[in-house]
């Protein structure tokens, strides 16, 4: 696909903190004409700390989008960086991406039958100052599927659900794990796409 044009000729250069494949194909498939440069975070001991200092998970999810938004952007001077982070909660217990089939099974196994949230938060940064941010919600009630399904499930998904918080992927098989979705589409994927897209319009990035 090819990007949309620019509105002017002079609108700043877009970058991606992020190695995510998935949050890389919104965008470009969105139109969006922008480069990769993946922040370095240590984001398990960002988040032991921001729990230890009583953080929620909205808190963490947008101080992770911000440090990351703001590590590239302090190298790509005069470019909008976006960040972005997201958290599951369950019952106030934070799901990370699992580590291999076995953790992905657990977390499955725990989340089964019960509510979660999805908490995505985005961050665009521009010559090291924060300049833009939002936090979106969804809550996503996983069914009470059996043993035989979600072994099943597992084979089908592969490795792609490694790279997921919880072990699924809402976009394609993992769906069938859901009774009940409430939030936005693309924000449950892992990024706040519809704000995101009208600030940067407001920046010359895209035609309005």
């Amino acid at each position: 696909m090819s990007p949309i044009k620019t509105a002017q000729d002079d609108a700043p250069a877009v970058v991606l903190a992020s190695g995510s494949v998935t949050r890389a194909a919104m965008l470009r498939h969105a139109g969006l004409d922008f480069t990769i440069e993946a922040a370095v975070v240590d984001e398990d001991a960002l988040k032991r700390a921001l729990r230890a200092e009583g953080a929620d998970a909205g808190r963490a999810a947008e101080t992770l989008a911000e440090l990351k938004a703001l590590r590239v952007s302090a190298r790509r001077p005069g470019a909008l960086v976006i960040g972005a982070d997201q958290i599951l909660d369950c019952g106030g217990a934070w799901f990370d991406k699992p580590a291999d089939r076995a953790a992905a099974r657990r977390d499955l196994t725990t989340l089964r039958g019960r509510d979660h949230q999805q908490i995505t938060a985005a961050c665009v940064a521009h010559d090291g100052v924060r300049i833009w941010h939002v936090t979106q919600r969804a809550r996503l009630t996983m069914r009470d599927f059996s043993d035989d399904f979600l072994d099943r499930y597992l084979d089908d998904a592969g490795d792609a659900i490694l790279g997921c918080a919880g072990g699924y992927q809402l976009e394609g098989v993992g769906v069938q794990l859901f009774s009940r979705v409430e939030g936005d589409y693309f924000a449950i994927l892992g990024l706040p796409l519809l704000p995101l897209l009208d600030f940067l319009r407001g920046h010359r990035v895209i035609v309005s």
